[in-house]
């Protein structure tokens, strides 16, 4: 299905059937709304579990967005070609009800409000990162739509108090300590780091996160800035970061930012013995962004496929999710936004029956009951509505393939130093 730029997509995943309107601005006109529901009969909607997708398809998140949306509709189809979730004794299908929100925040929350009020969803997904989640999420607290949040791992964003916000990759403190030990342990030589990360919500809590791990681990932080979303040279920041000659030079910020921040640290000879860039070799635009500039790149994750947790419901381990996904993607490996997002939609398999009901109330106290395994790996939602912490990978960028280095029970490789 084609998005436009110009244009609000809406698709509705349920079964076979997809329909998009142009539907332009926030307000619907009354033709285009009888439009839309007729198209979906009075029944079908009362048998339907209406999930919706506020979905960054277009704009700087579109990398991230049309992850999620392969996810969702790769669950979607799943679940209904198995009959439905059974909530209540009864058997309900599915719906996916995507807007493309453009990667804009403010229109994020504006889409968000649509799906509450006018497609009356019971549940919504929300959109990548921890930003555009806070939005989505103060949306779904002021009418009672549980949110569930499946890329979103800054600990302020569950701070609020919003009891209908769930998430369910482990906290950014933990992956930052994680890492550190890591790296202490393994380069006993690691004495100054140099942080520079995207002043956003989820790459500015991994920065200032990442500082807090290293100062307790006796660190010296010799360099610690943010830069501007959007932000297109970066030289004045390498070069500050080679007068402070860091062993370790840790980045934050989405592909395209560490993309060229890469390509930065290349072009002004910056390097260090270790090189960190979160979330970046998760990615595969990463490594086939930057061919060999990649290498030796490390970073952090929530997740990897050569994980072995066992599960629920149409994914029933990390394999067969594996599978699934080489066969919908032709191919590719997925990564976390992938793991992460089916997880979540895998959590609904198991909340939806227990809470028994399909009112935003009920759904809501039973994610809040929540602790299982999924093929993603646990899922224990704690007193913010956040999963808990948990063995989380750390991984680089090898020869063109990310290797991974820790925990040890999947690690496939060792770290490699850049420079003594």
């Amino acid at each position: 299905m084609a998005f436009q730029n110009s244009k609000e997509s809406r698709c509705s995943t349920f079964g076979q059937r997809c329909n998009a309107g142009l539907l332009q601005g926030v307000g619907l006109a009354a033709a285009a709304l009888a439009l839309l529901v007729a198209a979906v009969p009075m029944a079908a909607a009362q048998e339907t579990i209406r999930i919706g997708a506020p979905l960054a398809l277009t704009g700087g998140l579109a990398d991230e967005g049309m992850k999620q949306q392969l996810v969702y509709r790769m669950w979607a189809e799943k679940v209904n070609a198995a009959g439905g979730i059974e909530v209540n004794g009864r058997s309900h299908q599915v719906e996916i009800v995507e807007y493309d929100y453009q990667s804009d925040g403010p229109r994020a929350g504006q889409l968000a409000e649509r799906l509450a009020t006018r497609d009356r969803v019971h549940l919504i997904m929300a959109p990548f990162g921890s930003g555009h989640t806070v939005i989505a999420g103060t949306v779904g607290e002021r009418y009672r739509v549980p949110t569930v949040a499946c890329v979103a791992g800054a600990e302020s964003v569950f701070s609020t108090g919003n009891r209908y916000l769930f998430g369910t990759i482990s906290p950014n403190g933990n992956i930052t300590e994680t890492v550190v030990q890591y790296l202490v342990d393994s380069y006993p030589d690691l004495r100054r780091v140099a942080i520079l990360g995207r002043d956003d919500v989820f790459p500015k809590s991994m920065a200032e996160s990442t500082a807090e791990s290293a100062k307790a681990a006796g660190l010296e932080v010799v360099y610690n800035a943010l830069y501007s979303v959007g932000t297109m040279d970066h030289s004045s920041s390498m070069t500050s970061i080679r007068r402070a000659e860091p062993d370790w030079i840790y980045i934050t910020g989405y592909s395209q930012d560490l993309i060229l921040a890469r390509r930065q640290m290349e072009d002004l000879g910056l390097t260090a013995p270790v090189v960190t860039m979160v979330t970046g070799p998760a990615m595969k635009e990463f490594t086939e962004g930057l061919g060999g500039l990649a290498n030796g790149v490390t970073s952090s994750t929530w997740w990897h496929h050569s994980a072995t947790y066992e599960g629920l419901g149409v994914w029933p381990t990390t394999a067969s999710f594996y599978e699934d996904f080489l066969a919908a993607s032709g191919g590719e490996d997925p990564d976390y936004v992938h793991g992460a997002c089916g997880g979540a939609l895998s959590m609904l398999e198991e909340v939806l029956p227990r809470a028994g009901s399909l009112d935003g109330e009920a759904i809501r106290d039973a994610l809040a009951e929540t602790s299982i395994e999924t093929f993603y790996g646990p899922i224990d939602i704690g007193e913010n509505g956040m999963n808990q912490a948990r063995d989380l990978p750390i991984i680089q960028v090898q020869n063109g393939s990310v290797v991974v280095l820790y925990p040890e029970v999947i690690a496939t490789g060792s770290l490699q130093i850049l420079e003594e």
